[in-house]
């Protein structure tokens, strides 16, 4: 298993270069390309609010601000493109329909690399973001620092559909990462589950992981983002909203609490 092709959605934001760091750092291992993408505002998703007959004055200047944006995106996102050292990248200007576009393009790739406004509810990339993640189903990297194969890398692991699914796909990373540890917290969940199941999954294929058991039974979220602290991880590897997302909205939830931490690893997250 490896990664050819890794993902990074632009909007000329600060955060875009952070994003295409830990791209950077995480397709170098690999000789995978970096996939950069610049998203632009769509003015398609003005015509709804223009109505017809739009061409007037206050309209006309709307587009016109919407274009110049899009002008000083672009080459914000190209200046953070240009400093990337990966052998093999790539810069695409997407067009309307936008989201379709982006969306088409996640389809086609490994991973998608985001920074952690969008995770956070921040800037035009939020709508993106949840789409790709939850509609879309591709694995994420919520980018917090450059991923290195010299780092460890905390699974979080109750059994479920979601926390399987992530840890499946992030195995081209874990065969390369120094140290893999499977991290169970077995009284913040109501499933029963066997750690060393997964443990067996990943020696299949050439991962060699440890299990550490977390004894607290407080709230899941702030458990994990604790071990992973105490480990010293640099990436958690985590399933993403395991129950409904109208539950998840009104009390919260583990993926909520894992994405607003103001600090911690980076997260690879997949539903």
């Amino acid at each position: 298993m490896s990664w050819a092709r890794i993902l990074v959605p632009l909007t000329g934001a600060d955060g875009d270069r952070a994003a295409l760091n830990a791209a950077d750092g995480l397709a170098t291992p690999f000789g995978a390309e970096v996939a950069a993408v610049f998203a632009p505002a769509d003015a398609a998703d003005l015509m709804p609010w223009m109505g017809e007959g739009f061409m007037g004055g206050v309209q006309m200047a709307a587009l016109d601000s919407l274009k110049q944006a899009a002008q000083e995106g672009e080459r914000a996102s190209r200046a953070a493109f240009a400093g990337l050292k990966a052998s093999a990248k790539s810069f695409e200007v997407l067009g309307s329909p936008v989201w379709s576009s982006l969306c088409m393009e996640a389809r086609l790739a490994d991973l998608v690399v985001f920074g952690t406004d969008p995770a956070r509810g921040r800037g035009a990339l939020v709508e993106a973001f949840q789409q790709i993640l939850m509609e879309e189903r591709r694995p994420i990297l919520v980018a917090r620092n450059i991923p290195s194969p010299d780092g460890l890398v905390a699974v979080a692991w109750d059994g479920g559909r979601e926390a399987s699914r992530a840890a499946r796909s992030a195995i081209p990373w874990l065969q390369k990462a120094k140290e893999v540890v499977v991290m169970a917290a077995p009284g913040a969940t109501p499933r029963t589950f066997e750690p060393d199941r997964l443990i067996e999954h990943f020696a299949a294929r050439g991962v060699k992981a440890g299990v550490k058991t977390l004894d607290s039974s407080g709230e899941a979220g702030p458990v994990l983002l604790e071990g992973a602290q105490a480990l010293g991880a640099k990436m958690l590897v985590a399933g993403a909203f395991g129950h409904p997302r109208f539950q998840q909205f009104i009390f919260g939830g583990v993926t909520r609490t894992l994405m607003q931490a103001e600090s911690g690893p980076s997260l690879f997250l997949s539903h």
